[in-house]
């Protein structure tokens, strides 16, 4: 990441429809290597772990950056990397069955799970080894559903997955959250709550939870708002009250930040929950975050949603497109008080869902296509000058406009 150059007059914002050519920015670029190494330096240490079977240090390692809250510079939980990389060994195959039409799913592996089953019956009080095979169980249950929606699946399919997910259960049942201080196990409570019982019901209990015990981490609220959607346990009245009640929950750390965190990945997979969301409380949330967490993941994600993901145009419809317009109106000050280098994966998430690709090689393209989508929105952003010939220079302070002498 190269700094960028200090002096010259604060920016005064413009707009215009159609992206500039960039060569007139001079903004850091994170690098997503750093955070790419750090993921999967975890989860090769997880897997290691678990090949020499050294259960007892993985667990207590889980455990360790679990009860510590310990994310990577992206926000990812550290322990939630140990215990992926710990489980791929006897994941990964099946998922790979399952992708192949000419192998699913009378070729995917089915002794994996039987050998964590040993493993588990040796470390049975160890949360941090459960973890791993909850886990394990609930991927491979996901890979037997599929897409689409339950009541559409072959009867085999819907048997093995709820099959596998009950199991997951049965082994989440021994440990309490609570009791051990745990993010983690409220998480994965949190993630079988396809498989339980009056699901709408217990949603909001079991997410509260979730986040009273880590209300620092707002990839809880985030998925919190993901499920209060139709399409999962809640309705758009429930995505209200429930972002609402995150703003209470979290106001100590957040101000009313937690009511923009539950709407954000809620807003960005349907649109219509734009109908039900106060935009001025969505506004005043935002920079609620923003004044009480500059870091630049966290204004890059809204920065990139405010610029991209609202643009869009299935928030163009005239029930959406007021509201949209007036919650993306934000990117001006995001950018002038906050933005000071480009992350650019959140720029790709914010067009696309990036977990599509897989393997260094995608990434990398994924990422170069964020880059290029940030940086010609704050092109845009500055368009007069920028064709007056100006330079437009990020530094700690803020964009500022260096006018050709």
């Amino acid at each position: 990441m190269k700094p960028a150059p200090k002096g010259g007059k604060r920016a005064v914002r413009q707009s215009v429809a159609q992206p500039l050519p960039t060569d007139a920015l001079d903004i850091p670029v994170c690098d997503i290597s750093l955070e790419q190494a750090d993921r999967s330096a975890l989860e090769q240490r997880g897997q290691f772990l678990a090949r020499q079977d050294m259960w007892e240090e993985l667990g207590q390692e889980i455990r360790d950056y679990d009860r510590s809250r310990a994310v990577t510079a992206g926000g990812m939980s550290k322990a939630d990397l140990l215990v992926l990389g710990a489980r791929s060994d006897v994941t990964a195959p099946v998922l790979a069955a399952f992708a192949d039409p000419a192998l699913m799913p009378q070729h995917a592996p089915r002794h994996g799970l039987r050998d964590l089953e040993i493993v588990l019956e040796d470390h049975p009080g160890d949360y941090g080894v459960a973890l791993v095979v909850i886990n394990a169980y609930i991927d491979i249950a996901w890979a037997w559903r599929g897409e689409g929606w339950i009541s559409d699946l072959p009867s085999r399919q819907r048997r093995e997955f709820e099959t596998r997910m009950r199991r997951a259960a049965e082994i989440l049942d021994h440990f309490n959250p609570f009791e051990h201080d745990s993010p983690a196990l409220a998480a994965t409570r949190c993630a079988l709550l396809a498989v339980q019982a009056a699901a709408d019901q217990r949603i909001a209990d079991d997410y509260e939870d979730l986040i009273e015990l880590d209300p620092a981490n707002p990839r809880h609220m985030r998925a919190f708002g993901n499920h209060l959607l139709p399409r999962w346990f809640g309705s758009y009245q429930q995505l209200e009250i429930g972002a609402r009640r995150s703003a209470i929950l979290t106001r100590d750390i957040w101000g009313m930040g937690g009511y923009a965190w539950t709407y954000l990945d809620a807003l960005s997979v349907d649109p219509r929950a734009i109908e039900m969301l106060d935009v001025d409380f969505f506004t005043d949330a935002m920079r609620d975050i923003l004044q009480r967490r500059p870091d630049q993941h966290i204004v890059n994600s809204f920065a990139a949603f405010c610029a991209v993901t609202l643009q869009q145009e299935r928030f163009q419809t005239p029930a959406h497109a007021e509201a949209a317009a007036a919650i993306a109106r934000a990117f001006d000050w995001i950018l002038r008080d906050h933005l000071r280098e480009v992350h650019p994966m959140i720029w790709a998430m914010a067009n696309e869902d990036p977990t599509r690709a897989s393997g260094p090689a995608a990434l990398d393209s994924i990422a170069r296509d964020g880059e290029k989508r940030a940086l010609h929105r704050i092109a845009s952003h500055f368009a007069a000058d920028i064709r007056q010939g100006a330079r437009i220079v990020f530094d700690e302070s803020g964009p500022m406009v260096i006018s050709p002498r």
